[in-house]
């Protein structure tokens, strides 16, 4: 099936339209807990498994879809040259990044309208003045992965986790030089004083997050069900005219239980956290560490029921 048409051959709605309308309200959930659930080990590279086991990120993948999550993210949050280095693996940013598109799309392409978003984390180094990263410098290296992404066939691009709004905006024009036509989606992640690593409020996020040109905006991952409520409020409360709104939380906070952390928060608590959102104006709720399909499918039956 293309990645344009339904199952009865008529086209689908285009990924901003279909939010638009209220069509696309559920995004998926984790890769990284559920990577290591699978066997990825501590300091392991995670987009090194989009060549060497395609096959768990597939089902991953399939999982979400099958739950009912109509955007997929590919597995590319650290594929960045700074942060695949790391791995030794600096000299395969767009193979594995072109490699995780098209996993994504194969299993997108499966499900009745789903789309993709390639997924850009924090490059790892702080940008001028705090590091020694320019602005020039980081739109460099966010190109060359979200060209490694457009040749794997994207919808859009998603900038995610991010504290620095220099770094956002760096990648937000990355994307508009390498795929002009594709939308952003740009959420930031906030700590327990409100505000992000860097000092960015939820009011501030959603107001200069517009007006870099990110076409959805909000936030992800933070401290649990409570805090992402309260950081909502504050961004439905300043969004300007026509800004759509993408909220992800954790799967409440990891505890110790045993050897392992494992993440509270239940898919109950997660249905009710998108009901919240869902009545306070948020367009698409998804879910973020330690999530799991039962948190997509809970957060579909509130979002589309």
């Amino acid at each position: 099936m293309s990645a344009h048409l339904l199952n009865d051959g008529t086209p689908m709605a285009g990924l901003l339209e279909s939010v638009r309308s209220g069509n696309l309200r559920v995004g998926d959930g984790a890769m990284g807990t559920m990577l290591q659930s699978a066997g990825l080990d501590d300091g392991g590279a995670p987009e090194l498994w989009n060549v060497e086991k395609s096959d768990e990120i597939s089902r991953i993948l399939g999982g979400y879809a099958d739950a009912g999550a109509q955007l997929l993210t590919t597995n590319t949050f650290g594929g960045s040259r700074p942060r695949l280095q790391m791995h030794g693996l600096e000299d395969r940013v767009i193979e594995l990044n072109k490699a995780a598109a098209q996993i994504a799309r194969q299993v997108a392409d499966a499900h009745e309208g789903c789309f993709v978003l390639g997924d850009i984390g924090p490059s790892g180094d702080l940008l001028e003045p705090m590091g020694t990263l320019t602005p020039e410098s980081a739109q460099e290296l966010f190109a060359e992965q979200i060209t490694g992404l457009v040749e794997g066939g994207v919808d859009g691009i998603l900038i995610e986790t991010m504290s620095d709004l220099a770094e956002v905006r760096a990648a937000v024009a990355a994307a508009k030089q390498v795929a002009p036509n594709l939308p952003i989606f740009a959420t930031l992640s906030f700590d327990t004083n409100l505000h992000t690593m860097m000092g960015v409020s939820p009011s501030q996020a959603v107001v200069e997050l517009t007006d870099m040109g990110a076409d959805v905006v909000g936030a992800n991952c933070g401290r649990g069900f409570a805090e992402m409520q309260t950081i909502a409020e504050q961004m439905t409360q300043a969004r300007p005219e026509g800004s759509l709104l993408f909220m992800q939380s954790n799967a409440g906070l990891p505890e110790l239980v045993g050897a392992d952390f494992v993440y509270n928060g239940t898919p109950e608590g997660m249905a009710e956290l998108a009901g919240q959102l869902k009545d306070m104006g948020v367009d698409v709720v998804g879910s973020c560490c330690g999530s799991t399909p039962e948190h997509t499918a809970a957060i579909r039956s509130v979002m589309l029921g």
